[in-house]
């Protein structure tokens, strides 16, 4: 508890052990720094890879596709038929026939607005939403098969599934991408740790000659480190939050960035990142200086 006390409160007598100028103090505020604004950006690419992902479920898990194709000369009765088997099938909440101009807007984005889309042979698509109980796939596509040969009827499984499976991978890699961020903190701290007590050697010598436990010099650079690190952290955390926030919204959708951002409880991570930093370098900094002082007797 004395340790503990020497690093959180004020004392003049510990800052003065550890000079106050040196390139581990600056490496490990500007370091720190770096480090939190990269996991803000990670924080932000899992949490928008996330809702993303849940989107893309829930946009795709109740709503399908039934696609008529067949001759000009009978695409208005197989429409019809298959229209017929819709309305007549439990679990279906709505279906809607697509107009030519929606059909013109789902294919413009690969034939570009100047190919003349309505010379081509375009089948009908219908839009379909399942209620909450859904309906029999296998059963609607027998009877499709039999009374609408040309009809083919899309779930969107094999598009949800893909599309889901990569967002969540990109949720991954963004906390894996944390997760080494703080392998890279814990292990930088351990080398300024050795470097600052390498390179005051002769101070700490000093300090023992005067009465100076190991527990009150490890103490005297914990401190230093560990707040050096938090107002680092604080700074890279705060230049993250800035550019997140200047990024263009989801409404935007020709930006590849948009919606990379934090909502909501999300952006208390601003605080559990510079936290975060306080305790790993507290607990690495102590551990590596008493091994150290322990080195050095």
């Amino acid at each position: 508890m004395a340790s503990l006390k020497n690093i959180l409160l004020p004392d003049r007598y510990v800052n003065q052990v550890v000079p106050t100028n040196g390139f581990t103090t600056l490496l490990t505020f500007f370091t720190s720094a770096a480090m939190a604004f990269l996991i803000v950006f990670s924080l932000a690419m899992s949490f928008a890879a996330d809702r993303l992902a849940q989107s893309w479920s829930d946009s795709l898990a109740n709503s399908a596709t039934l696609r008529v194709s067949a001759p000009l000369a009978d695409l208005e009765s197989q429409t019809e038929a298959a229209l017929n088997v819709l309305s007549n099938t439990k679990g279906i909440e709505s279906f809607r026939l697509l107009k030519t101009e929606e059909q013109q807007a789902l294919l413009e984005p690969w034939f570009g607005p100047k190919v003349p889309i309505s010379n081509l042979p375009m089948p009908r698509l219908i839009s379909i939403e399942e209620d909450e109980n859904g309906y029999d796939r296998v059963g609607l596509r027998l009877r499709l098969a039999a009374e609408v040969p040309s009809a083919v009827l899309d779930d969107h499984t094999r598009w949800r599934e893909p599309l889901v499976k990569a967002a969540y991978r990109i949720w991954f890699l963004g906390w894996l991408s944390i997760g080494l961020v703080f392998f890279i903190v814990i292990s930088m701290m351990s080398l300024v740790t050795r470097a600052a007590l390498s390179s005051n050697k002769k101070v700490i010598e000093v300090l023992r000659l005067v009465g100076a436990t190991d527990q009150y010099i490890a103490a005297a650079f914990v401190r230093k480190f560990a707040f050096r690190a938090f107002f680092g952290s604080m700074l890279g955390a705060f230049a993250a939050s800035m550019t997140l926030f200047l990024l263009p919204s989801e409404a935007d959708q020709t930006v590849i960035l948009a919606g990379l951002r934090l909502e909501g409880f999300e952006w208390s991570w601003l605080i559990v990142v510079p936290l975060s930093f306080f305790v790993f370098t507290f607990l690495t900094a102590r551990i590596a200086s008493l091994s150290i002082l322990r080195s050095l007797t």
